[in-house]
């Protein structure tokens, strides 16, 4: 697997029994906590290993430091944070390379393993699957908020403990059920990547927007334009292909809101819904079933791939 379906990791094959499974991620920070923006960014780069159903193996960090301007001691802080992660993860941190840049940056490159008959893929997705998310909504607005001082102690703590929580559990769950089709949820928001999965399986999606867990309070920042550039790129790109009907402008933003660490999406059977729900549970993960895959296209808009309902 390449780049040819926007799939969230590349992956090569091995040998019958094994394959690699390799990506890189890494960012500004986005938190005032170095260790924070550390554990968040390692979570992050992990996840999308975890969408493709494969299990971490190794890491090399990424790093931009302002040398002349940041201690060294502040850049320990971000390792230790990434490398905890790390541990979590049962990922093992090979070494990385470091620059002088102006400003910071970190991330992890990751190499995980898949048996080639347990591939997830974004582009497996059927007509009828439902859509299962994993984490709420709402983490661009927050931390735009964090950096105008609008977010409250407890909106930051909620989102961060969300942000650098490891999506494992809902790998492992999704592997038990024998999931096929699922993407993680990052930086083109949740409709971006939905619309990844839809193209890349030959489907559509209907989402409930009811049913989309939200940060609590994301909806009054976006209404206040507490937004991310991003996440307002986003909502222009997913407009191209999706009918929001009358949903008003904020709830239109969350839709598109560019993630950190989000969770994943994942297309299951209807008949197996229940039992990938309660995986997740005994996982310790709260799923959310937002929607289903249909057949492609809607009458009403031949351009569409994703209606909000």
């Amino acid at each position: 697997m390449g780049i040819d379906t926007a799939d969230d990791a590349g992956v090569y094959r091995l040998n019958d029994d094994a394959a690699l499974v390799q990506t890189v991620d890494y960012f500004t920070p986005i938190v005032d906590d170095a260790r924070d923006w550390g554990r968040i960014a390692a979570a992050n780069a992990l996840s999308d290993i975890y969408a493709m159903g494969a299990t971490p193996l190794t890491a090399l960090s990424i790093v931009g430091w302002p040398r002349d301007s940041l201690s060294f001691d502040l850049l320990g802080d971000v390792l230790e944070g990434g490398a905890d992660v790390l541990a979590e993860a049962g990922c093992t941190l090979l070494g990385g390379h470091s620059i002088d840049d102006k400003e910071p940056k970190y991330g992890l490159a990751v190499t995980g393993l898949v048996s080639p008959d347990r591939i997830v893929t974004n582009a497996a997705g059927k007509p009828g699957d439902r859509l299962v998310l994993t984490k709420p909504l709402g983490t661009g607005i927050i931390t735009t908020a964090i950096k105008r001082r609008l977010a409250s102690e407890e909106m930051t703590r909620v989102a961060i403990e969300s942000m650098a929580a490891l999506n494992a559990g809902a790998a492992v769950a999704m592997r038990r059920i024998g999931v096929v089709a699922a993407t993680d949820v990052t930086g083109f928001g949740l409709l971006g990547h939905l619309g990844e999965l839809a193209r890349a399986s030959g489907v559509s999606a209907v989402v409930e927007f009811g049913r989309l867990p939200l940060f609590e309070g994301v909806l009054e920042l976006a209404a206040a334009d507490v937004v991310p550039a991003g996440s307002q790129r986003n909502l222009a790109a997913v407009s191209r292909f999706t009918q929001f009907g009358d949903h008003k402008d904020a709830e239109q933003m969350v839709t598109a809101d560019a993630q950190t660490s989000g969770g994943l999406l994942i297309a299951v059977d209807p008949p197996l819904t229940a039992a990938l729900l309660q995986a997740l549970d005994e996982e310790g993960v709260t799923g959310h079933d937002i929607g289903e895959l249909t057949e492609r296209r809607f009458e009403d808009g031949p351009g569409s791939v994703v209606r909000v309902r």
